[in-house]
């Protein structure tokens, strides 16, 4: 378990990706101590101790090559460096160079039995192991199978012109795709492997920036919403007072212990806000709506009713009631609106119509900009709604939203 000061060790202060390419990373550098095991100290029991020192330390230096090239390739394969390719001409050299001579050995030596079997086993080893490495150092599909099909048809040619029966050339090729084949597999597999932990790590930052990006968002459109019309009210009934107090008239008083109130309304609505608890409610704003414009002097008739909609919808019709209540009293000059609530054909369909459109200015605001139409387009996709905004018969300015209820044709509230 991970502590706070980074005591949870090396390994453990490693992200994930990070540890999947150290195992990968080591992997590779255990294939050099698979070479040397394999390859390199069998010698010692098949040939002379003299003959079987030196060919162990060539096998040795080509592991010890192959290691540094993997190193190196992955560094490239990660984007952290360029491609080694002076390593990759290197031991692509020392892989060719390795097995011709132990080739030349076999026809050419001292002959016997175990021999043959030694210089065999280095030719396919070294091959093998060679161009697994290899294969890091080049990118697609395409490239990883020449290398290894260079590796194979060149194997069966130098033995084939070296004067090497052909079944043996062949059992030999087939000993060298197998080895190099599989290796090189290996390679890409493990390189695919790392490049998709990483992708994923990076698609999981993405996301979580994108949650955090998507909760600004909602914070300032709810808190648009929320503040909008409460302001506006303040604001209104404000300047009432001042024109009453102006006038010696008590209802001065009056005026300001509802702003009062609104505004410790306002301080709890942006409370719940904050936590992500709000949640609309379309009765109590269609309620609040009828109240709030028959203070600024606007006629307000309600029709329909809101009871039985379910939760999502009535939240996301009651953000529209909200928004577009705000927009009455912020644009134009209305002094009637009409809010219909009905269902039909399985959808509800929230109908806000005031007479206070501006020539030019839409009256309830930018039937295609502004913030809250915006932000309420936002919630009605939401649940699968749609919302439509403009002025309609020059001075009337109408909000549509339409929510489609899911199963059920009359549920909720009924035809004005």
């Amino acid at each position: 378990m991970r502590t706070p000061g980074g005591s949870g060790g090396w390994w453990g202060r490693k992200s994930t990706p990070g540890k999947v390419e150290t195992y990968t990373r080591w992997s590779f550098h255990l294939f050099a101590v698979v070479e040397v095991a394999a390859v390199g100290l069998p010698l010692f029991a098949q040939v002379r101790s003299g003959l079987a020192g030196w060919m162990t330390a060539v096998v040795v230096v080509h592991a010890l090559l192959c290691s540094a090239t993997a190193s190196r390739a992955l560094d490239w394969t990660r984007d952290r460096r360029a491609q080694p390719v002076r390593l990759l001409w290197a031991l692509g050299a020392l892989t060719v160079l390795i097995p011709v001579a132990a080739l030349v050995l076999q026809e050419w030596g001292p002959g016997g039995d175990d021999l043959r079997t030694a210089t065999s086993t280095v030719f396919v080893g070294v091959l093998g192991f060679g161009v697994g490495t290899l294969t890091l150092g080049v990118r697609g599909r395409p490239h990883v199978l020449a290398v290894v099909a260079g590796a194979v048809g060149g194997a069966l040619v130098v033995q084939l012109s070296l004067g090497v029966a052909a079944p043996a050339a062949l059992g030999t090729a087939a000993a060298v795709l197998f080895s190099a084949g599989g290796l090189a597999f290996t390679a890409a597999f493990s390189v695919w492997l790392l490049d998709a932990v990483y992708e994923l790590d990076e698609a999981r930052e993405t996301r979580a920036r994108l949650a955090v990006a998507e909760e600004r968002l909602r914070f300032g459109r709810d808190l648009h919403d929320v503040m909008g019309r409460n302001l506006s009210v303040i604001a209104l009934k404000s300047e009432l007072a001042v024109q009453l107090a102006r006038r010696g008239r008590a209802e001065a008083v009056e005026q300001m212990i509802e702003v009062q109130r609104i505004a410790r309304e306002s301080q709890r609505e942006v409370r719940d806000v904050v936590r992500g608890y709000r949640e609309a409610d379309l009765r109590l704003e269609l309620a609040g709506a009828q109240g709030v414009l028959a203070a600024a002097g606007i006629d307000c008739e309600v029709t329909g009713d809101a009871a039985g909609l379910p939760v999502e919808v009535q939240s996301a019709l009651g953000w529209v009631v909200r928004e577009a209540t705000t927009n009455v009293l912020r644009h134009g000059d209305a002094g009637q609106c009409v809010v219909g609530v009905r269902v039909e054909e399985g959808r509800v369909v929230l109908t806000v119509e005031n007479d206070g459109a501006k020539v030019g200015e839409g009256g309830g605001g930018d039937s295609k900009g502004g913030a809250g139409l915006v932000g309420l387009r936002e919630r009605l996709t939401a649940v699968g709604g749609k919302l439509e905004a403009g002025a309609v018969d020059g001075d009337r300015f109408r909000v549509v939203a339409t929510v489609p209820l899911a199963g059920a044709a009359g549920t909720g509230g009924s035809a004005p």
